[in-house]
């Protein structure tokens, strides 16, 4: 193989974010979380203190949205909502940016808002992913295209202090011509687009539409470090298969690596 179990397990963000997920779910997916040792798990801000209590001593961090799915709540609100899901145990903070002012091209607005949500996070030790809801901005705006409007979000996120850039929220969902609601997620093209608008000091996220094994590896060869993902079981079962047949000097088989084909 040509990464370890750790290095991407470490990549993972096990997404608890369902509208409807009830107390035992979100149990259940912290348990799950701690027996593969991912990264974190993101989830939202009422469950901060539960999960923190469940993760402890497992080396699984604890993220939480905030703004969360829309970005449209006050920079104020952002900015308490973070304090409080850090004083409950959060480390990471997953904030969606206003995307209604970034459109309408005020940009202070915006570069204020995602500022105040990072220095809050930062005072107390824990990183911010700003989520950009790519699948909203594939004609541009504010006068810009679409990759120059993304270019623009990823240098105002970097003065503004954030730790990773981030493709989608996992419920950007575009009314489609037939009526149905879909979106993309993140996509190859969105990616090396967005780790090549920040410094090395900043980092990637991919959530949406990666949902496999070589998904993971194919985001993880674009330069991204973090991806939000609910199929964790079977993308990290997969590995443990694949190493047993190498180890056993059978053929390995892999499958096929698209991503941004929807999904969370």
């Amino acid at each position: 193989m040509k990464y370890t179990y750790e290095q991407l397990a470490k990549m993972i963000d096990h997404s608890l974010l369902h509208p409807t997920m009830t107390d035992q779910e979100l149990e259940a997916g912290c348990q799950l979380a701690a027996k593969y040792s991912v990264a974190s798990v993101c989830i939202k801000p009422y469950a901060v203190k539960r999960a923190a209590e469940l993760l402890k001593g497992t080396g699984v961090f604890v993220g939480a949205v905030i703004g969360f799915p829309h970005g449209n709540s006050t920079t104020e609100s952002k900015r308490y909502e973070t304090e409080l899901a850090c004083r409950d145990g959060a480390v990471e903070i997953d904030m969606v940016v206003n995307l209604g002012k970034a459109l309408s091209g005020d940009w202070p607005y915006v570069e204020r808002d995602v500022k105040a949500v990072c220095d809050e996070a930062h005072r107390h030790g824990a990183k911010v992913k700003v989520i950009f809801e790519n699948d909203y901005l594939t004609k541009g705006g504010a006068g810009l295209s679409s990759d120059d409007f993304k270019k623009q979000l990823c240098e105002l996120c970097e003065r503004a202090g954030a730790d990773w850039v981030k493709t989608s929220s996992g419920y950007g969902f575009v009314k489609q011509p037939d009526g149905s609601y879909n979106y993309k997620g993140a996509t190859e093209h969105d990616l090396a687009l967005m780790r090549a608008s920040v410094s090395a000091k900043v980092q990637v996220k991919a959530a949406g539409g990666v949902r496999d094994l070589d998904g993971l590896i194919k985001v993880r060869e674009l330069g991204v470090s973090r991806c939000g993902a609910t199929a964790t079981a079977a993308m990290l079962d997969e590995y443990r298969r694949r190493e047993a047949a190498e180890q056993a000097g059978q053929k390995v088989e892999g499958t096929s690596a698209a991503i941004g084909a929807g999904g969370y």
